[in-house]
């Protein structure tokens, strides 16, 4: 009877924010603003790039494959957000549950990988100018891109496996708005101590690594900005990576926050809230950020609003 009890579990239920039941109604409005300024932003900029030969650059290049990811990585969780706000029983199969993990992970090392290339990108045309164009040609901008998505989607790999193997046996509410792996491990009752730590092995060795390249690229960019010894080019020099530190502090500040530390530590209602951030607000803020402090983006929108005009 307990071995058949154990198969009964078909099926999860999201309890997203339903203690918040008086704020149902304007937290909708608000996530749909977000969700719909962020498809249209990173849609908008993919546009962009692709039609203006001036933004025809490594750094718009992997910008536009920055855009497109944020389309997919964002519509994994907020469409089910969503929707729990307007219904108090949002459910998904396991198997969907599984497959909707994988995706987002594979896209979050993705974002990862890419935010790294980026940094080095910015490390070369600032540190290395003379020899910019020579290393970072069409052929290297391509390889790093397709290296950034095939590592992001082998990287969740192994723990996707090893999630897909628990068993569950109720109870079935999950205190998450999508399926992530503390709220996965906490329903199952398989033994998962082997598997949780393998899975927060590889999401913090992901995580951790490409962090810390990006923040040495961007180290090795401050440093060549201090020796410049006129006041206004370092200004100049340091507005064209301030907005990706931006974006790079905000996503990885939550990031790390979330899954590199031991997983007896994971507090729902905390977790739920630091989600948002990272799934919600930073792939919007990578059209706003970009485009609000970038002239040559700024310049490109405007031609393009010109020509439709004529």
């Amino acid at each position: 009877m307990e071995k058949a009890n154990q198969t009964t579990v078909k099926e999860f239920i999201f309890l997203g924010f339903s203690s918040l039941q008086n704020l149902q109604v304007l937290l909708f409005v608000f996530i749909l603003s977000i969700y719909m300024l962020t498809l249209m932003g990173n849609f908008l900029i993919i546009v962009i790039v692709l039609a203006e030969p001036l933004l025809h650059t490594p750094m718009y290049f992997f910008l536009g494959n920055l855009s497109f990811l944020e389309i997919w990585y964002t519509s994994i969780t907020v469409p089910k957000l969503l929707a729990n706000f307007l219904s108090r029983s949002i459910t998904i199969t396991v198997n969907g549950c599984v497959t909707q993990f994988y995706f987002f992970f594979s896209l979050g090392a993705t974002e990862c990988f890419l935010l790294a290339i980026m940094a080095f990108d910015r490390y070369l045309a600032i540190c290395s100018p003379l020899r910019y164009t020579t290393i970072m040609n069409h052929r290297l901008c391509f390889h790093l891109s397709a290296s950034s998505w095939v590592g992001g989607f082998l990287s969740p790999l192994l723990s996707t496996i090893l999630i897909s193997q628990l068993s569950f046996c109720g109870p079935q509410k999950i205190n998450h708005f999508f399926c992530d792996s503390d709220p996965i491990f906490k329903l199952s009752c398989s033994d998962t101590y082997i598997k949780e730590a393998i899975a927060y092995t590889c999401s913090s060795v992901v995580i951790l690594s490409s962090f810390l390249l990006t923040m040495s690229s961007y180290v090795n960019i401050i440093a060549n900005i201090v020796k410049l010894t006129s006041a206004k080019t370092q200004k100049k020099t340091f507005s064209i990576c301030a907005s990706h530190l931006t974006l790079v502090t905000i996503y990885y500040g939550t990031i790390i926050f979330t899954y590199v530390r031991h997983p007896s530590k994971y507090s729902s209602g905390l977790g739920k809230v630091v989600s948002v951030f990272y799934c919600v607000i930073t792939p919007l803020l990578n059209p706003l950020i970009y485009t609000l402090r970038n002239k040559d983006v700024k310049k490109a929108i405007w031609k393009a609003f010109t020509r439709m005009r004529r």
